[in-house]
């Protein structure tokens, strides 16, 4: 489904806007035009009569009044309307009303003791108005909105094909085993030049796209059984070999690193082909209780190790579940705990579960604060040189982090230690046992 911030979206709203503004501006137009007519137009001319009247009248007292289809007047107030008498004002100037249903302008003055009262009919003049101006505007606005409309349809007509070709993109299933970005056969037939080149385009992209999908498919299957099988084979002559009772205290060391090496190699195999894995389909996504998993995985530690390493103490408050894969779960606690042991030359390691969060925090040298942002950065050991890794674990840690929205937080500073929270929004709780 497209989302309403789409290009054929954005474009209705803008014709949209484009109307109301359309809209908006005739009324204006109309409204501006109506007070020019009155204030300009209507009353400065029967102001002028008024003064032309009164020029004339000064000369000559038998000037006749003006008397025309639309302008009226009259010397006294007694030959007015009696329904205009009732309200008549008694200050010079303009005054409306209404009169038998139609709308007049009386504008009354003086000249010592004689008085002009001029009536205008102004419903006739907003006739002519509406006919000579609100008609062509009409006309004019018609005109426009049809304009409008057939420049929305042509917009529409083409940015349809590329609407479709969003669509299919949208729609293509990547975990198929066989997808395609288009269907050639849904093409639009008069779709223009530039479309059918992009199309063309696009399904040549999904074809270098399956056949490297098909290609991480394979890989990560047969690296599944082809790169397990060796480390098995080196784990157990390592453990035939430490069987012997012959054996000197450097051979036991040895064996003991061959060991570590060979379980360090399965870690690493297995986060990264969970994370090679285009979706989370082939995981488990049973609840899995997170204490367990830190458990096991400082059991493990320690056993690596063999107590050449600072002690780790493990304490939780409740049980801390999650659907996830437990594996996961294990290669992210592996490798924060091993990268633990490794920087902590002295002192202990505290392991904590905390409402929704897992803490980790060494007595280690610490780790610079402008070195924080770029430990989790491939290869990167900071100055450190006489610690055994390949500085790739905190990425596998931070890339499943991401992937499975666990938020990780550090605080460091030299001298300090360190301390690695990793959140679980997602997570239950329950009483420890």
């Amino acid at each position: 489904m497209l989302k309403t911030s789409g290009l054929i979206n954005r474009i209705n709203r803008a014709f949209l806007l484009q109307g109301v503004l359309i809209s908006v501006a005739a009324a204006l137009s109309v409204y501006f035009a109506k007070v020019v007519i009155d204030e300009i137009l209507i009353k400065q001319a029967i102001a002028q009569e008024a003064e032309y009247y009164w020029e004339n009248y000064r000369s000559d007292e038998t000037f006749a009044l003006p008397d025309t289809l639309n302008l009226t007047g009259f010397s006294s107030a007694d030959q007015l309307p009696a329904e205009l008498q009732r309200e008549l004002p008694e200050g010079p100037g303009f005054h409306e009303f209404e009169l038998a249903g139609f709308s007049y302008v009386l504008h009354s003055s003086h000249d010592r003791d004689s008085r002009l009262y001029l009536i205008y009919n102004r419903g006739q003049v907003d006739t002519l108005a509406a006919y000579y101006g609100l008609f062509p505007l009409a006309l004019v606005l018609i005109v426009l909105y049809l304009s409008l409309w057939a420049t929305y349809r042509f917009s529409r007509r083409m940015i349809s094909p590329v609407s479709w070709l969003a669509r299919q993109v949208n729609e293509a299933d990547f975990n198929a085993q066989e997808f395609s970005l288009l269907q050639t056969e849904k093409i639009p037939y008069d779709a223009d030049d530039e479309i059918k080149v992009l199309s063309d385009a696009m399904i040549d992209l999904g074809e270098r796209l399956q056949a490297f999908i098909e290609r991480e498919r394979n890989f990560t299957r047969d690296a599944s059984h082809e790169l397990r099988s060796p480390l098995t084979v080196i784990r157990i002559a390592a453990d035939m070999l430490l069987a012997e009772q012959d054996l000197t205290e450097t051979a036991v060391a040895t064996i003991d690193r061959i060991k570590r090496a060979a379980a360090d190699m399965e870690e690493l195999i297995e986060a990264f082909l969970l994370l090679a894995r285009e979706s989370e389909q082939d995981l488990s996504n049973e609840p899995v209780c997170i204490n367990d998993v830190i458990s096991e995985e400082i059991e493990r530690t320690e056993l690596i190790s063999r107590g050449r390493r600072p002690d780790i103490h493990y304490a939780a408050s409740h049980r801390l579940i999650v659907r996830a894969s437990d594996k996961v779960l294990s290669a992210l606690f592996g490798n924060l705990l091993r990268n633990a042991v490794l920087y902590t030359d002295q002192g202990d390691i505290e392991v904590t579960i905390s409402g929704r969060n897992v803490t980790i925090k060494d007595s280690g040298r610490g780790i610079p604060e402008q070195q924080v942002k770029e430990i989790f950065k491939p290869y990167y050991r900071g100055d450190s040189t006489d610690t055994v890794g390949h500085g790739v674990g905190l990425t596998i840690v931070k890339r499943l982090s991401d992937r499975f929205n666990w938020p990780i937080t550090i605080n460091s500073a030299p001298g300090t230690g360190t301390s690695v929270t990793v959140a679980f929004p997602d997570a239950d709780t329950a009483p420890c046992e």
